[in-house]
C-alpha cells in the first residue's frame, strides 16, 4: 500500500495515540510506502513556527527524514482544479488544503490516512483510511 498522512494523523503520531501508532508501525513493518503531502508539510511547519513545541518539532523533522515530503506539481494543481469544479457544480465546498491533499493522493495513487473522513469523502476516486480506528 501507499499511504499519505494527513495533518491530523501526524499530530496523533506525535501525541503517540495508541491506535495510530499501531497502524503506522504495522504499515512500516509491511514495507508500505508512507509519504507526507506537501500541503501537510506546510501545515505542520506553520504550526511549529507559530508555537513553541521543540520536542514535537524534532520528532516531526525526524519523520520527514524517514519518509519523503511530496512535491506540489502542475499535475496536482490541475487535478485539484478539476475536483474543485466538480464539487462546485454540486454546491459542495472543501477547503483548499484538503482539496490539494486529495489531489496529491489521486494524482500519485496514495490512500489518504486521516480521521477527518467528512472532509475527504466528497472527493471521487480518493482512497481513505482512518488509523484512529483499531
Amino acid at each position: 500500500m501507499m499511504y499519505a498522512l494527513d495533518t491530523n494523523i501526524i499530530i496523533h503520531l506525535l501525541r503517540k495515540t495508541p491506535s495510530v501508532l499501531k497502524n503506522f508501525n504495522d504499515a512500516v513493518k509491511r514495507g508500505d510506502i508512507i509519504m507526507i503531502p506537501p500541503i501537510v508539510h506546510y501545515e505542520m511547519r506553520r504550526g511549529f513556527l507559530s508555537v513553541s513545541a521543540p520536542k514535537k518539532e524534532a520528532a516531526y523533522i525526524a519523520l520527514t527524514k524517514q519518509f519523503s515530503v511530496g512535491e506540489m506539481t502542475s499535475d496536482v494543481l490541475e487535478c485539484s482544479a478539476t475536483i474543485y469544479a466538480e464539487l462546485y457544480k454540486n454546491r459542495v465546498t472543501v477547503d483548499d488544503a484538503d482539496l490539494l491533499t486529495a489531489a496529491f493522493c489521486i494524482t500519485y495513487g496514495y490512500t489518504i490516512v486521516t480521521n477527518n473522513i467528512k472532509h475527504f469523502n466528497v472527493v471521487n476516486n480518493l482512497s481513505i483510511k482512518d488509523w484512529t480506528e483499531e
